[in-house]
């Protein structure tokens, strides 16, 4: 079951145990407090600018696709847990404590997140705080929020190196290397079959698309278009 008593599982005070000795995209079997986790993280995520749209419930429905039997439960957490935006810290130290070892697990997390943001079409300064917030609680650097950030920005509406993790002085060849590093780590099928929850396979292709979008503008930039 995802519920325990009803709000036993969203309080972030519950007791947890430090795992992630594993590396890999999915968390270990049958982990309920991590699911629970992810949807208060989410639904504090749709409710982080004040107001709670239909746009970022139905993203969150999209990303987090519960089986038939448990959607009824899945609905129940959310809306418990987007009553407030208090105590999303603590549920993503909670998280960060058990996956420390599955940054993999972390970003797609964080990539779930982002996706939430941006579903009524803008992101606020608000709820970029509470991005980056959990970012750091996850463990991650300024240089990789900064890239996450960018490759659910668009690679229109932001920095190509920053989306690539490069700095913009780089050699053509570290560009390539980081494009095939990003690409190899984020594939979608590489992803699900690391044993990601399905749930990351969207994002896992968004995030596709912009690496790809944003080599290929430095590409043309730089005039390299055969370049490969």
């Amino acid at each position: 079951m995802l519920i325990d008593g009803g709000k036993r599982l969203f309080d972030p005070d519950t007791p947890d145990e430090t795992g992630g000795a594993e590396s890999g995209c999915a968390p270990d079997p049958n982990d309920v407090g991590f699911t629970a986790a992810v949807i208060g993280l989410s639904a504090k995520m749709a409710a982080a600018d004040g107001r709670v749209s239909d746009a970022e419930v139905m993203m969150f429905s999209r990303i987090f696709r519960a089986a038939p039997e448990d959607a009824a439960q899945v609905r129940r957490v959310f809306s418990i847990a987007k009553q407030t935006v208090r105590g999303y810290e603590s549920y993503a130290r909670k998280i960060a404590r058990k996956y420390s070892a599955r940054p993999c697990l972390l970003e797609g997390v964080l990539d779930g997140l982002f996706m939430i943001a941006g579903a009524d079409g803008a992101v606020t300064d608000d709820e970029m705080q509470y991005l980056r917030t959990v970012s750091g609680a996850f463990g991650f650097d300024e240089g990789t929020f900064r890239r996450i950030r960018a490759s659910h920005l668009g690679p229109d509406r932001d920095d190509p190196y920053h989306i690539l993790g490069v700095a913009h002085d780089a050699a053509f060849d570290d560009i390539r290397r980081a494009y095939r590093r990003l690409m190899a780590d984020n594939h979608p099928d590489r992803i699900v079959g690391n044993g990601a929850p399905r749930e990351f396979e969207l994002a896992a292709h968004d995030k596709a698309a912009a690496i790809t979008g944003a080599y290929a503008r430095i590409r043309a930039e730089r005039g390299l278009i055969a370049a490969n």
